[in-house]
């Protein structure tokens, strides 16, 4: 259950919201075209949780306030297109999850996906089940923990993809993710302009990992201003 905000003498827990009453204004944003061909029948709930994040997101410091205004863009959009390069019907984990990204926006856009949350904080978990429990997204859980513990790897179950975004170093995130997979799966991770130099750095710590030769491209660049960059390795041994 999601919370307005609180008078000033009370916690965000205490003052529940109705899920059926309208959504609270927020900074004005207006929806791209791209949204509807994106998120096809499930545009309403992602219209939903963009306003869940600028709200109950903005308000529990999960999203910054300068973000709230480039939500559709910068988040759930950037999120959602890469979905496209990986197998239909896969299994995902997103590590790292948030706020949801960039699981959520891949729930939304791909419903074929069969997609695990990993977070560790406590409120962000929390918030994670409550999104999933409100948009009703059926091919979506939640674990609470981190990717390097015995106890998540052994719940998880067989993987196709581990996915990241602003999480962790590329030689660290891949100690991370590469161990979820059987050999051939991917670790498809967002990355900003420096990924290059990232993986130049860190290409022993990859290999340790037993991660193979990467690839980096871009997605998105039909309907976003800024295409979004990922980078790609697959599990060799």
């Amino acid at each position: 259950m999601f919370h307005v905000k609180p008078r000033e003498d009370s916690q965000p827990e205490d003052n529940p919201i109705n899920p059926d009453s309208p959504t609270p204004e927020i900074a004005a944003e207006e929806e791209p075209a791209a949204a509807a061909l994106v998120f096809g029948a499930d545009l309403d709930k992602a219209r939903r949780y963009h306003d869940l994040l600028a709200t109950v997101g903005r308000e529990r410091g999960f999203i910054g306030p300068r973000e709230v205004p480039r939500l559709w863009e910068r988040h759930l959009l950037n999120c959602a297109v890469i979905g496209k390069v990986m197998p239909e019907g896969a299994r995902v984990a997103d590590v790292g999850s948030g706020a949801g990204l960039p699981g959520i926006p891949l729930a939304l856009a791909y419903p074929d996906l069969k997609i695990t949350l990993i977070e560790p904080l406590l409120k962000r978990s929390t918030f994670l089940n409550e999104v999933v429990e409100e948009l009703e997204l059926k091919n979506v859980k939640v674990v609470r923990g981190r990717a390097e513990e015995g106890p998540v790897r052994r719940g998880l179950g067989k993987l196709d993809v581990v996915t990241s975004r602003a999480v962790a170093p590329l030689g660290k995130l891949a100690g991370w993710c590469l161990p979820l997979l059987p050999i051939g799966g991917a670790m498809i991770a967002m990355k900003g302009a420096s990924v290059a130099e990232e993986l130049e750095r860190d290409a022993k710590l990859i290999k340790r990992a037993k991660g193979g030769m990467a690839r980096i491209s871009t997605v998105g660049e039909d309907i976003l201003s800024e295409a979004t960059t990922i980078i790609t390795i697959n599990r060799v041994h």
